[in-house]
Formats: structure tokens, sequence, C-alpha cells
């Protein structure tokens, strides 16, 4: 039997999880080896892809006939010659199912059955489909707590009814962890960062009986609690700071949304005004400036900003938005895959095509963009920009006036290198009418551009004379076509940034002209290819500039060839600008401050469109229109009428998906937080609770745990205080073979998990263990790379500093993107919800930690804090080494082997060492 041989497809079934009960979809007792056997195997984890109108690889295994048929490799099974048919090979090999095969006693039992002649009885198989009474459709009501076998052993209701489930394998939790592994996992786990030497010191220290809640409580008031758990809600609503696609422009003001996040789980905000925020914000926190633009969440997602032309274009990115918007809703708060009705009825849940668009039409007046940010300010600003712009003007003389002239061609280059920013050319007084600045070369060799073009001449109260409002013209040898907003009018209507510039049409070549009123003296000329500083590239790099009286006669006055390519090293200490060239740059960001109010990325919100059923999902065959509803198998019944406005749609939404009577979001919220501590939830998908799901390893538990964080108010600190201080939590990583033996991957708790921490944690470790770790909370995130391009490049940073050590949440997150070093952990690229990150182990991440220059930095830094801290002596420093890093005291044999260590290679390869050790890494 061949193992290379193709079965249909590369990807023959697709897996759901093993069902918890069939019964409701059984009437009687199987009476066939194949009813009771082979029918409910092909049903649960076969038909999701092999069955309907288009099964993959053409394979249908819903009836006999069709089994026999086969798809595109042939028939999947031959009665009586299980060892030629593909159904078997693929099943026996396990390559399929893909992610989760078969046990043994369902290999032999699909052996026998084809061997017995592939007997069929009973009618045409259905795919499994969840109806209105789901599990997780169900009012929540709360069970009785267990009566535990072990009363000494529980702390809380959580440990009955996880005794409960182990003793019904007889299986026995383990031993309680010590105190200074609780305060290591307590600490990490609420807020993303080691313990100090001191906290530590003081848990043990701590005898009052209330210690561990003392410690919990401790955690749970720490700001860095909400950066840490606001990251985990940012995974789930694939939270960025791009826009995806192609071009993958920069939201640069996406990050009020991550603010508000954080700000919300630190004050510990109700659920229901949690969601009613991020939905309705703009309505219901009119006047909370951060309440107001959580309305970010809705416009998480990806936007494709490629202009379409065409009406069916158009609609198509439109219908696309919409999708996200209500996919990402549903998926987050209410654990239901409402994107597979887009084209049809949901094959699996009880959500129809047409409950989809009812759905979609919630949303139909919410566009992607900015709008502005409630700040409280009424203040007119306009006389001190005005002031302002007084000082600028003055300083910058001062600038010029300190600038060498432009020397003539062929001379030894002197001036300052050029840049995206201001220009000067200063040159001797000259009479002209027409300048032409010819440009020869670009940074990028693309076409390059120039944001504006200003002449000045010697009188200092004289105003910019290249002006288009002063009567003067510019025209240009091309301009590059097919972009609206690159225009020749641009470069001197007096505006700055890449938006109102000029960009030429040739590649790396170009000029450009402006001619005066009537001729003028003239002394300066200033430019820019983005003043605003955002883009670099199309960067003139070689060029030159003339003047003439008649446009005949021209007259070179500067040029790139007297230009420095960088300042020689060590010039910088005696810069006479540097001063001033400091002074300007705060003036200017007062002047943008105040000349632009701040912005958010939470949405703009109109009229809604109307809504239509789109025959499968295609928004050129739009049949009937639909109202806004929602799904009539979720309960409570909803009705929002026709012509709603877009706010009250949404608020309307919001207030049923907060409604106690909704049984989702409550069992959906508690899962996550479970899972966020245990690393796996009660239901291990958790942002799917329909049939292709998971079912709850403990659905009592689950249920109490939502009826419990309902009745205290929806909030979740009174949740995690349970479950730290629960005994299921406090039990050590101990592995018992008998029990792995049962439940190897211990989905029943009877030990706790050891975990590998996430990217972030690693990061915020490393900075915190060298003492570098800027505490700066909130505001626009830190960048680790450097940006160019229409389609944006990103080239990393050459080196980072204090501004980029704060912690892993606020640095900028673009899509597709990963941090160079600790993406490789498993870091979500904010493409999708990641409602569950994987742990994956590479080689990749090992070379990082060992080799990168942050790393080898980070070192040397610590190594510093050990001697600032520790002093001279080695076992000093290996002992405050080991209690920074992995919160104990180092044994004898470490002690001896870092001080060898030192030795050898010195105090910084021990830091280093401390940083790739698997303990540092991982919390048990």
């Amino acid at each position: 039997m061949s193992k290379h041989r193709c079965f249909a497809s590369s990807r023959l079934f697709a897996v759901l999880v093993i069902m918890a009960s069939n019964s409701h979809l059984v009437s009687a007792e199987p009476s066939t080896p194949f009813e009771r056997d082979i029918a409910p195997l092909l049903r649960d984890r076969c038909l999701v892809c092999h069955s309907g109108e288009s099964p993959k690889g053409k394979l249908d295994l819903s009836s006999r006939e069709a089994l026999l048929k086969g798809g595109r490799s042939g028939p999947a099974v031959l009665p009586g010659r299980s060892g030629e048919s593909l159904l078997y090979e693929q099943v026996f090999e396990k390559t399929m199912p893909p992610k989760h095969p078969l046990e043994e006693p369902q290999v032999k039992a699909l052996k026998t059955w084809i061997d017995g002649g592939a007997k069929w009885s009973g009618p045409k198989l259905a795919p499994p489909r969840a109806g209105a009474d789901w599990w997780s459709l169900q009012v929540i009501r709360r069970p009785n707590v267990p009566k535990p076998s072990r009363p000494e052993w529980v702390r809380n209701p959580i440990d009955s009814f996880i005794l409960a489930k182990l003793d019904e394998q007889k299986l026995v939790p383990s031993p309680e962890a010590d105190r200074r592994t609780f305060i290591r996992r307590a600490t990490f786990d609420l807020t993303g960062l080691p313990p100090t030497p001191e906290q530590v010191d003081a848990f043990l220290a701590d005898r009052f009986a209330n210690a561990y809640e003392t410690l919990v409580d401790r955690l749970l008031a720490s700001p860095s609690y909400g950066e840490r758990w606001g990251r985990h809600w940012l995974d789930v609503v694939r939270f960025a700071e791009s826009h995806g696609y192609e071009m993958n422009t920069l939201r640069q003001n996406a990050w009020p949304y991550r603010d508000y996040v954080i700000a919300a789980f630190n004050e510990d905000r109700p659920f229901p005004r949690f969601v009613r925020e991020q939905l309705a914000g703009d309505v219901v926190a009119k006047d909370d400036p951060l309440g107001s633009v959580a309305t970010g969440f809705i416009v998480a997602g990806p936007h494709d900003m490629v202009g379409n032309a065409t009406k069916e274009g158009k609609l198509q990115q439109r219908a696309d938005d919409l999708a996200d918007i209500v996919s990402n809703t549903a998926t987050t708060f209410l654990g239901l895959t409402a994107g597979c009705a887009r084209c049809h009825d949901h094959k699996f849940d009880p959500i129809s095509h047409k409950e989809y668009y009812a759905l979609q039409a919630i949303f139909a007046g919410v566009e992607h963009a900015e709008r502005p940010m409630l700040v409280g300010r009424t203040v007119d600003r306009t006389g001190e920009i005005a002031e302002l712009r007084k000082m600028m003007h003055s300083l910058e003389l001062r600038i010029d006036a300190k600038e060498p002239l432009a020397a003539r061609e062929g001379t030894a280059s002197a001036r300052r290198p050029l840049q995206p920013g201001r220009n000067l050319e200063r040159f001797t007084p000259v009479e002209a009418r027409f300048i032409r600045f010819t440009i020869t070369a670009s940074n990028s060799g693309s076409q390059p551009c120039l944001d504006e073009i200003e002449v000045y001449g010697p009188d200092a109260n004289g105003g910019n004379l290249a002006l288009a409002s002063n009567g003067a013209n510019a025209t240009a040898e091309s301009v590059l076509p097919g972009h609206a907003i690159h225009q020749i009018a641009h470069l001197n209507d007096g505006m700055y940034g890449n938006s109102r510039s000029w960009v030429s049409g040739k590649a790396g070549t170009g000029w450009v002209m402006i001619e005066l009123p009537k001729a003028a003296v003239m002394e300066r000329v200033v430019w820019s290819r983005d003043r605003e500083g955002r883009f670099a590239d199309r960067m003139p790099t070689e060029y030159r500039i003339e003047v003439s009286l008649d446009a005949k006669v021209w007259q070179k006055i500067a040029g790139s060839w007297d230009r420095l390519k960088a300042i020689p090293d060590g010039a910088n200490q005696d810069d006479p600008l540097k001063p001033l060239l400091a002074e300007q740059k705060t003036l200017l960001e007062r002047i943008a401050a105040l000349e632009k109010p701040p912005v958010a990325y939470a949405g703009k919100f109109r009229i809604p469109d109307k809504t239509y059923l789109l025959k499968r999902g295609d928004p050129l065959q739009p049949g009937g229109e639909i109202d806004p509803g929602v799904p009539s198998s979720v309960k409570p019944a909803l009705q929002i009428p026709p012509g709603a406005s877009d706010s009250e749609r949404r608020l309307a939404f919001a207030d049923w998906i907060a409604s106690g009577e909704n049984p989702l979001p409550a069992r959906v919220m508690v899962n996550r937080i479970w899972h966020w501590h245990f690393g796996r939830g009660i239901v291990r998908t958790p942002s799917d609770f329909g049939y292709n799901g998971d079912r709850p390893s403990h659905p009592e538990l689950l249920d109490w745990l939502a009826a419990e964080f309902q009745s205290n108010g929806w909030k979740m600190k009174p949740l995690h205080r349970m479950i730290v201080l629960s005994a299921t939590y406090r039990q050590s990583g101990r592995v018992d073979e008998r029990a792995k033996a049962i439940d190897g991957d211990n989905r029943l708790l009877w030990r706790f998990t050891p975990k590998r921490l996430e990217a972030e944690a690693i990061r915020d470790s490393v900075l915190q263990l060298s003492a570098a770790l800027n505490p700066q909370r909130g505001g626009p995130g830190y960048h680790i790379w450097n940006y160019s391009g229409y389609v944006i490049v990103f080239t990393p940073k050459k080196t980072l500093g204090p501004s980029e050590f704060r912690r892993m949440v606020y640095q900028f997150k673009p899509r597709l993107q990963q941090d160079a070093i600790f993406g490789a952990f498993d870091c979500p690229d904010a493409t999708a919800a990641t409602p569950r990150r994987d742990t994956s182990t590479t080689a990749l991440q090992a070379l990082n930690l060992l080799n990168d220059p942050f790393i080898l930095d980070q070192s040397e830094r610590f190594a510093a804090r050990l001697v600032k801290d520790a002093g001279e002596d080695v076992a000093a420093q290996s002992r405050l080494a080991f209690r920074l890093g992995f919160n104990r005291e180092p044994t004898a044999q470490e002690t001896a082997a870092a001080a060898a260590l030192v030795k050898s290679h010195g105090l910084a390869t021990l830091a280093r060492a401390i940083f790739n050790a698997n303990e540092f890494v991982y919390v048990e």
C-alpha cells in the first residue's frame, strides 16, 4: 500500500471535534454495525467537507453509491478490499483527518466494515447541524455545586466541579505548588511581568492567613494588569495599526482604541458597558474621551485602500468591509461563526442566509474612517498658533543665516545632507523672474516628489515670492498619472504634506519651474519632499537649481554637488545648529498638535444604506431588501424598526448582546478568561460555540461561572480572583504517569500545565531585568521600523533606545509585519482574529534570543545592573541574576558554573544565558 497516493485532494477531510453526545440526532438504538460505528464516523468527521453541491476533491461520502464512485482520485472504497481502498489507506496512515486522526478502535471498525462488503443500511447521510436546542443557546441556569469527595482540598466552588470530573476517572489533584512557584505564576498571569526579588521575599515572609488574597488583590490593582489582559482582548478583535491588503497603509490614529481596552480592564468596567461602548460608544459615552472612541472595535479589521473606479469593485469592497464587521462582532461577543452564512444558510449552526444580512443591516451606516476625539477643549487656538508661527519664522531666519552659501559645481562637499523635510539653498542675491528645479536622480529610483518650493529675497520680513496666491505660476515637465493628490499646483500652494505634493511622471528625473509675476531679487530657496516628515521615498538626491530673467538664458545657483552624504562622526558635538534644530522640532510639534485636533480611527457613521439579500454573497446579485435583526435561535428576541437610524441600530444590538437573557456573551467571556489562565478553555474553541466548535469539558462549571459572572455585576476581576485563588489553579505541575495515560492533555486539570510565555511577556521581562523598561503608558505607539512607499515597505531600525523600550503592547502594530525578534514566538500578525495562540518551538526562537543585537544590548545592560546592584563579587552577581531571572536562589552547582562562565566569557554572557534558559521563558 503506497504512502504517497493522492486521495481526492491534499485536504480530503475537514475535522470536527468528536461529538460529546449524538443522542439528539439518533432516534433509536443502532441496529447494525454500520449504524453504530460507521455512520456516526462519516457524519461527524467527514461530511463537513465531503457532501453537498461542491464537496472537496469532488468526493461525496454521504451515500454508498457516491462513496464507491469516489472523487478525483477514483473510488474511495473497494468492498471486501480494505488494503486497496483509498479511504482506509488515508485513515490508517493518519493523513486524514488532517488535524485529529481517528483513534485505533475507529480505524479497526472502518477496516472491518470495508472487508465485510461495505454494507450500507439506512438513508443518505446528512452533515451534522446544531438546532435551536444546541447547548450554548440554552438559558444559563446556575447548577448546584457538587459535594466534594475531598473537602479538605476545596478552596471555592470551582474546585468542587473540577474534583467531580477527576473522581469520574479515579484521578487525584496534584500537590499544591510552593509559594515561590505561585507568585511567579500569578504575577506573570495577571501582569505579564516577573515579580521582583523584593516582592518574592515579602510574599514568602507573609504568614497572615490572607497572604494569597493580598498578593492577588495587589496584582489585580496594578496598571500592568490592564496592559496584560488588554493584549489578550486585542488578539481576539485582531487590532492592528495598518489597513492590510497589498498597500498596508498605516493607521496612525488607531491607538486610542488600544488605550481604551487597557483602561477598561484596569477599571473593571462591567461587561455590558464594555460591549455597549465598543458597538455604540459615540452614543452611550459621548462625554468620555476614551469610551466615545471605543467604536474602534467595529473598524479594527483590515480595509482595502486601493481605489476602485468601477461600480462593481466599489460594491465588492463595501460588501467585504461589512462581512468583516459582522464576522468579528459575532465571533467576539457571541462565539458564533455568522460569516459562514454570507453565501447560504449556515450548514451547521441555526443562522439563516437572511439572518446574516439582517446582522449586516445593523452596520450599514458604518464606514472605515477617523473622527475627532473628545478632548473637552473649546478654547480658540488661532492666536496661539499665529504666535508660534512668528516664533518659527524668526527661528528659521536664524537657522538660515548660519547655513553656508551654495558652492559652484565641482566644489568639495560642505553643506548639510539632504532630508525629506526642510532643505535650504542659500546663494548670493540675484535678480530673476524664473526659477527651475531639475532632478536627475532620486533615492528610490522611482518618480521623484516635491512637497513645496519656496523662494525668499533679502528682506527678512518679506514673504514667499513663489506662492500662487502672490501671482506665481508653476509648471512641470510631467506629472504622475492616475493620482489626483499629486498635482503641479501643489508645488506652490503654501500647504505642506505628501497629500499636497507634485510627483514626476518619469522615473528618477523631472523638472519643475516657477514663474514670478515680475522679476525680483532672491537669495534663498527652501524645498522639501515631505515637510510633515512621514515619507522619505521619492527623495531627490541629485539636482540643480537655475534662475533666469527671460526663461532663455539660465544661471546655476545651487545643486546637490556640494551636499554631504552624512554628518561626519563627532561633528554633531560642535554643530552650532544643533540647539536651533532641536528648538525648531519642538515648535513644529506644538504647532501640529494645535492645528490638527486629535482624531481616532474609530469609524464614521451616516444614514444606513439599504441592505439586500445577496445571492451567494455576490453584491452584483441583490435580492429582496432586508431589515436589521438578529438570529431567531438566540434569545431574547429583538425587533429593530426598519427605519431606525445608524446609532439606534447599533445601540439596540449592543443592548441585546449585553442582555442577561442572552446566553452566549457570559459563557463566551468566562471561557476566554479561563482559557487565558490555564492555556485551554473549558471550550477549546473560544470564538466558536457552534456545532463545529468544541464541546465543554466541564459544562456545569462553565454555566456556574457564567451565572456567577452575571451576579457579580459582570465584572472580570472577581472572576480572576476566584480562579487564581482556587486549589485547581494552585496545583503544582507534577506529572503523574497514571493520570497522563488517562488524560494526556490534562483537560481534566489534575495538574497545572506549564506555559511558555507569550512574545510580549518575554520582551517585557528582558527589559525589566536589564532595568531598561520604559514605564510610559498610553498614547501613540513606539516604532521599530522605518516606513516608505505607497505599498508600505518596512525597514527595521538599526538601533533601539529608551523610546522603544516600552512594554510591547504599546509597539506600533501593523498587519502582516512581525517584530523581527519576538514575532517568532507565535505573535499574531493581526490578519485574522487570534482567540488562542499557538505555542511552537523553533530554532529561530533560540537563534533570536541568542544572537540578535537587541538581546546583546540588553545583556550588556543586565550585566551593568548586576554590577551596580550586587557589586564586583561574581557569586553575588550570579545570585542576583538567578533571583531576577528565575525568582529563586541558584544552587551551589549553578553558582560555580555561573562563576566559571563569567570568568571565561564575561558577565554579559551570563546575562544572555539567563535570557536563553527554558526556566526564563516558561512558567510552571
